[in-house]
């Protein structure tokens, strides 16, 4: 006589056979998610190579030619830049995976971080000539505390995604605003594109790892497909949150609201009452943001459009007894090629007038030509009230310091000694530095930087530039035995690390080894350039 099964323990059976098919089928389609990334990724991964590869080889066989030489140039830059960024994405997720995230929690420029958003986004929206539009809610709040470093990272992506996925002659819109909700202080963010556009079906695994919209071989939109899944991780570690709302054929609009730490920094807005201020602008939108953001502040402010009525006006101030404050020179100055002759011409003229450039430029690039054009402060579009009232109270009010001069520092008499066991990379970190005139000397491992310092007279090394991953010993135990090796110099030169290994653990491991800092590879040239100034 069979035994017959209690009803109880058959719904159980059920469901747990249920749940072992659900299972299957979510593993077979994350593993099926895994093939599709891994074939797009290989097809992602050899198109800048390629780029790469093929612009190496026209170069090298026109070698005499400057201009095919450049333009060579110029598009490696731009492979290697995306190849980059795919690497990083990759390691990111992989971070995220294994819970080795770490946010930093440090004072930021609002007005700092959207102008270097812009900067790496602007060209893509000019090839594509979008229309954009920049809102910016007048902040009670400019500076804030945070990771300004992941903050860029999301704001980047979404940017480029509306950029990637609106045609030809679309609409951007990018809107910051400030919340206050309970204790929390929110900075907001909103962009709205035109675009293509994500299906509702889409929409409910877009923050899933390795999914995207559409075959990339096809659609000519390259990526990995884990831009929105790093997003939303970030959003989520930072304990915001982030809506998209999206049609077919009617564009994107993607709101996030992260809470941040206020740096409470005053606005200085009466060292400017009585100050005579020519404003040289043409844009209409920024003579309005002038005259909104300077009214209240007292200042008396004359605008003209162009160089001509720029030399005109002071001309006639100094006739009637008179004169200006400061020139500011903006966005856009009719009738003139280059906005920084116009600051050159200004300053050897008139050599006790300030300067102010309000530009969108990228000022490490500008940098060298304006402070030699006479520009004493830089303040960055887009322009946010606090950070252009408290810039020219600073200037006026002589409190500023003038910017530092950018461009390559003389080091002649001054001694590097660089820790790199790689034969190219340490080729290239020595070409960098020789424009600096410093004496380098170098080592292939860690104990050989540790032998070299030993044996140098004390006080020799201003500066040790330390490779982490090397034979015989690593970065991280070499820059420990120096500092501990008892020398009165020993705990006072400075040691920077200057490694491939870039996430928030690797750089607290170096702090804690006794480094000073932390460079980045690929090298920042500008970067290194501003750490070699402070040794002039």
């Amino acid at each position: 006589m069979e035994k017959q099964q209690n009803p109880g323990e058959l719904q159980r059976l059920e469901r747990e056979n249920a749940e072992l098919k659900q299972q299957l089928t979510d593993a077979l389609a994350a593993n099926n998610a895994k093939e599709v990334f891994l074939s797009s990724m290989s097809h992602d991964i050899r198109t800048p190579m390629n780029a790469i590869i093929g612009m190496t080889a026209l170069a090298k066989k026109h070698i005499d030619e400057k201009g095919r030489v450049l333009d060579s140039l110029n598009k490696i830059e731009v492979a290697s830049s995306h190849l980059m960024t795919l690497i990083n994405e990759v390691l990111d997720m992989s971070r995220f995976n294994s819970g080795q995230l770490r946010l930093e929690h440090h004072p930021f420029s609002v007005s700092d971080l959207f102008h270097d958003i812009l900067t790496i986004i602007r060209p893509q929206m000019q090839r594509k000539k979008h229309h954009f539009h920049f809102f910016a809610e007048e902040l009670t709040y400019e500076s804030f505390y945070g990771d300004a470093g992941r903050l860029r990272q999301i704001y980047v992506n979404i940017l480029s995604n509306a950029v990637k996925y609106t045609p030809d002659g679309g609409k951007i819109e990018l809107r910051i605003f400030e919340e206050k909700a309970g204790k929390d202080f929110l900075l907001g963010f909103t962009c709205k594109d035109n675009g293509i556009g994500m299906s509702e079906e889409f929409l409910t695994r877009i923050f899933e790892p390795f999914e995207r919209a559409g075959n990339t071989t096809i659609s000519k939109i390259e990526g990995t497909g884990l831009g929105m899944s790093i997003v939303h991780s970030l959003v989520e570690a930072m304990s915001g949150d982030i809506r998209i709302e999206s049609r077919e054929g009617e564009g994107t609009t993607v709101t996030i609201r992260i809470p941040l730490e206020a740096d409470i920094i005053p606005m200085e807005g009466k060292g400017l009452s009585g100050k005579k201020l020519l404003i040289i602008e043409t844009d209409r939108q920024m003579r309005e943001v002038y005259t909104r953001y300077l009214t209240d502040t007292d200042a008396v402010l004359t605008m003209v459009r162009s160089s001509t009525e720029a030399v005109e006006a002071l001309t006639m101030a100094e006739f009637e007894g008179g004169g200006y404050d400061a020139v500011i020179l903006g966005r856009k100055v009719e009738h003139v090629g280059d906005t920084l002759d116009l600051a050159a011409y200004l300053h050897r003229s008139r050599p006790e007038l300030p300067i102010i450039l309000v530009s969108e430029e990228n000022w490490e690039e500008i940098e060298y030509r304006a402070v030699r054009s006479g520009v004493e402060t830089f303040i960055p579009i887009p322009v946010f009230r606090k950070a252009l009232v408290n810039g020219l109270s600073e200037t006026l009010s002589g409190t500023k310091e003038k910017e530092a001069g950018g461009g390559v520092p003389d080091l002649s008499g001054r001694r590097i000694l660089l820790a790199e066991d790689n034969l190219i990379n340490r080729e290239i970190a020595l070409e960098i530095l020789s424009v600096t005139n410093v004496r380098t000397d170098t080592a292939e491992d860690g104990q050989q930087a540790v032998d070299k310092f030993l044996q140098a007279e004390e006080g020799y090394y201003d500066l040790i530039l330390m490779d982490i991953q090397m034979p015989v010993m690593d970065g991280y135990e070499a820059a420990r035995r120096i500092r501990s090796c008892g020398r009165s110099d020993a705990e006072s030169v400075k040691i920077f690390a200057m490694t491939a290994n870039v996430f928030a653990e690797d750089i607290a491991r170096a702090r804690e080894a006794g480094m000073d800092g932390h460079l980045a590879k690929p090298i920042d040239v500008n970067k290194l350039m501003q750490l070699l100034g402070s040794l002039a």
